[in-house]
């Protein structure tokens, strides 16, 4: 393991609480607002992970796996957005945040809760749009794009949520905490 000053590694903590709930944030927001899921918010998540994860004494084998995660999801919703399942932003935020979850259960409750949640977003929003609030409100900010039948599900809002609640289980969290308990 290497050996840091002892103010880097709060630091290295602080990047790993701080960073990756932040971009699911963003990306939420951002998607709902419009529909978009900048490339900068998938380059640092990505950045960070590749930074941080070999500080916190994470074996190269592991990190490796990781990496192997977020391609391989990246792969396939690559395809997805071929065939017009999911825009580009929703694939690479999911292979971004695959890289922090890596293979296992963390990445398996990533994913079942993201399309769970986007499940009942896309649900909500049909049932928005088929309905009278939807011509009261449908020039409000937050919800322009939930009336607007041309576009369609703002998906980050499911993978940020998805990624706000399997976060706590994933490898750089549970390190991070452990040092706090330490």
């Amino acid at each position: 393991m290497l050996v840091f000053e002892p103010c880097v590694k709060p630091m290295i903590e602080a990047l790993i609480f701080v960073v990756f709930p932040f971009c699911m944030l963003f990306a939420a927001i951002s998607d709902m607002l419009s529909m978009t899921i900048a490339n900068r918010v998938s380059l640092l998540l990505a950045g960070v992970f590749l930074a941080v994860a070999p500080l916190t004494g994470m074996d190269w084998a592991t990190y490796g796996w990781h990496i192997a995660a977020g391609a391989l999801v990246l792969t396939v919703t690559f395809g997805l957005f071929a065939l017009g399942g999911m825009g580009g932003g929703d694939a690479k935020l999911l292979a971004a945040t695959s890289l922090w979850m890596g293979f296992g259960m963390p990445l398996i409750q990533y994913l079942v809760i993201s399309a769970f949640v986007g499940g009942l977003l896309t649900l909500a929003i049909i049932l928005y749009r088929n309905s009278d609030l939807m011509i009261m409100t449908r020039n409000n900010r937050f919800l322009s794009n939930f009336a607007d039948e041309s576009v369609g599900v703002p998906y980050g809002i499911a993978l940020g949520v998805g990624g706000l609640i399997a976060f706590p289980d994933s490898p750089l969290m549970i390190w991070a905490l452990g040092r706090l308990a330490g």
